[in-house]
């Protein structure tokens, strides 16, 4: 039987679906989900192996414009990423006008000159099946798309559909991961992820965009199915830990407990989570303190 693999750069605006939609797709959680912009700060990749067909999802930041040092490596991540890829696939929202960043990524897509699908999310929220009809015109009057999609997450509809058109940019060769993976993330990235993920739907809106989340310590102890974690969580502000902390400990004992549930389930384990806050000044703006913190510079 003939192999081919085809590579997906999900992109868009943030908050936009990405990472749900990914997640659906892989049909397991690979990347973490909030209703807060910029949740996603890395290129995240999902793997569905179907047949012969292998898929990996490349989940990338949203497009804004940024602010930060931090801002600046997370919107090259998505740049970067549809410039490596068979496919992109550019997600928009039902309505409203294009964001001047989405405007950037469009005319990136355009002027690189490879093969792009529009998929207009979260048709769940549209008033009429008219104004679907409109953003699709929209869409395809830019002359950047093959293909103008539509989907709902929430609802799941026109998911399954994406993957027989995703399908036709396969390219012929042997799979580059094994047909039962669904993430080539480091189990260590992923429990950071889920930490973040449970700060940012705990915590006021201002205080998770400024925290990282490093592990320290991740080891299995011999013979028990005890996995030991310890993780330091640094924030930008002094007042910001006593926030993470919460009066008597109890936010950082609530965010602990959340992650440590979501991090025995996809490790298959037991976990013994110990968190730490620290500050670091301003370390959305350190080029050391980004690079020791994961957030790598592409070249």
């Amino acid at each position: 039987m003939q192999t081919s693999s085809v590579f997906v750069a999900l992109v868009g605006r943030p908050n936009v679906g990405k990472s749900s939609l990914t997640n659906r797709l892989v049909g397991e959680k690979v990347a973490i989900v909030t209703s807060k912009p910029q949740t996603t700060r890395t290129r995240i990749t999902g793997i569905v192996t179907r047949g012969p067909v292998q898929y990996v999802l490349l989940d990338t930041p949203g497009v804004h414009i940024p602010r930060t040092k931090l801002g600046e490596r997370m919107s090259k991540a998505a740049s970067d990423s549809v410039a490596d890829v068979d496919v992109s696939m550019m997600l928009f929202e039902p309505y409203g006008d294009f964001t001047e960043a989405e405007q950037a990524m469009i005319k990136a897509l355009k002027s690189n000159g490879g093969p792009a699908l529009a998929v207009i999310n979260k048709t769940d929220t549209l008033k009429n099946e008219a104004d679907l009809e409109i953003r699709r015109r929209q869409l395809s009057e830019l002359g950047v798309f093959d293909q103008v999609l539509a989907t709902s997450v929430r609802e799941d509809k026109g998911c399954e559909e994406l993957f027989d058109v995703m399908a036709r940019y396969a390219v012929e060769g042997p799979h580059f991961f094994p047909d039962d993976a669904y993430t080539d993330m480091p189990e260590k990235a992923l429990v950071s992820e889920i930490l973040r993920e449970k700060m940012l739907l705990n915590l006021r809106d201002e205080i998770p965009h400024g925290i990282a989340v490093t592990v320290e310590r991740f080891k299995e102890r011999p013979d028990k199915n005890i996995i030991d974690i310890d993780v330091n969580i640094y924030c930008e502000r002094k007042s910001h830990k006593g926030m993470v902390i919460g009066k008597g400990g109890q936010m950082l004992k609530k965010i602990a407990s959340q992650a440590r549930l979501d991090c025995e389930d996809f490790l298959g384990a037991k976990v013994n989570l110990q968190c730490w806050v620290k500050v670091k000044d301003d370390w959305r703006d350190s080029d050391f303190l980004l690079n020791d913190f994961g957030f790598k510079q592409t070249n």
